[in-house]
């Protein structure tokens, strides 16, 4: 576990350091897989699958959908939201369980993309906690005066890995993206406090094997990688969905009562009722969009919350609890003050966004191009090692 004391650190002549979320947005697939489209090539129903998860539709990556570009036009609307340039950005932090890559990271890709020249860039995987390990690592960095800005990243094409006649995991997932602007601030609030748990010794319950990268379409794959242990992992997340909370908010100096809005990892229904009933809180103070999305894993928190926002659940001035569990096993969560109102955008600001979005790949090209003339004029070690080998005079031992 891992854990920062919120607004205890003083930097700058004595000044504390508060990270806030000054931008979100989100990337759905427009493709809607239903319930009754998997009951055309899998033993189920749409009451079957409704009563055990409280799934009705999952949105599903096209052949022009990535993680990347998922991630990427998430990270532009929350760039948008916040009225920051991509070269404000220092650091992007990106939560995904399917990357594209095993390396580059997922990361470096959005960040080439999206023109962020002056950031540091890396992936982090913790499964469908992911997205609050990479919301605490970024706080942290703002907190200590590492970063002023950040961009924390989820995003997901779980459909690509998975087992299409396997009904325990094929009904339960979805892909999409969001994404976190956070940045320094004198005022206090934003995130106060994270916690991160980890158990391998449960790493069993929930897997997924490396190496191969299957595509969906409809039939078995051999490939495919996901497995899990339904019932145990029920048990877990409904126990850890609760504690974390408690935890989380216990050390932000807070009670239960002092929270507004609840915003869970949504993998299940019946997981947010029972973390409902352990915390003897109602369910009108849960932001619930499993039904529309299914289980997008490190995706799963940002999506709901922009809805949240969307549709006014979530106010300036509230106190969030943001908690998910995953495979790991990993569990954490985030009390986050959301007292930041949408910045409305200046056109000139817009306008040079879209000049860095449009000289990015420009930028990329030069960058490769350079490196290839560099080859070419310079030579390669290799190359030049080959070279002085067949050069060399053999001696008399050869």
């Amino acid at each position: 576990m891992a854990r920062v004391n919120r607004g205890r650190l003083r930097l700058n002549g004595g000044a504390r350091r508060y990270a806030h979320v000054v931008g979100w947005g989100s990337e759905i697939p427009k493709r809607v897989m239903t319930n009754d489209d998997l009951t055309e090539f899998m033993e189920t129903s749409d009451e079957w699958i409704r009563t055990r998860t409280g799934i009705i539709e999952r949105r599903i990556a096209d052949d022009r959908d990535t993680t990347v570009t998922l991630g990427l036009r998430a990270a532009r609307k929350a760039l948008a939201v916040a009225d920051i340039l991509p070269e404000d950005v220092e650091l992007i932090i990106v939560a995904t369980s399917s990357p594209t890559h095993l390396f580059p990271a997922t990361a470096n890709l959005i960040q080439d993309k999206l023109g962020a020249r002056q950031a540091g860039a890396f992936d982090i995987l913790a499964a469908c906690t992911g997205f609050i390990y990479g919301l605490g690592l970024a706080s942290s960095q703002i907190q200590t005066g590492a970063v002023d800005t950040a961009l924390v990243i989820g995003t997901e094409t779980l459909s690509r890995i998975m087992d299409w006649s396997d009904r325990t995991t094929a009904i339960l997932f979805g892909d999409g993206a969001g994404a976190f602007v956070l940045k320094s601030s004198s005022t206090p609030g934003g995130v106060m406090e994270y916690v991160m748990h980890s158990d391998g010794s449960g790493g069993d319950l929930l897997y997924a094997e490396a190496g191969t990268r299957p595509s969906w379409n409809g039939t078995p794959s051999p490939d495919s990688i996901i497995a899990m242990n339904g019932r145990g992992v029920f048990r877990f997340a409904s126990r850890v969905m609760a504690s974390a909370t408690q935890e989380v908010v216990e050390r932000a100096g807070l009670a239960l009562e002092d929270i507004d809005v609840i915003v869970p990892h949504q993998a299940n229904l019946r997981i947010i009722q029972a973390a409902a009933r352990g915390l003897k809180m109602p369910e009108d103070k849960f932001v619930i969009n499993v039904d529309r999305y299914g289980n997008t894993s490190t995706a799963s928190i940002p999506i709901a919350l922009v809805e949240g926002v969307e549709e006014g659940l979530i106010k300036s001035n509230d106190r969030l609890v943001l908690v998910g569990f995953g495979g790991g096993l990993t569990w954490g969560a985030a009390v986050v003050e959301w007292d930041v109102e949408p910045i409305q955008p200046m056109p000139l600001r817009r306008l040079s966004r879209e000049i860095s979005y449009w000289l990015a790949p420009l930028r990329s090209f030069l960058r490769r191009l350079i490196r290839s003339l560099e080859g070419f004029l310079f030579g390669s070690p290799t190359r030049d090692a080959k070279l002085r080998d067949a050069e060399r005079k053999p001696t008399d031992e050869e």
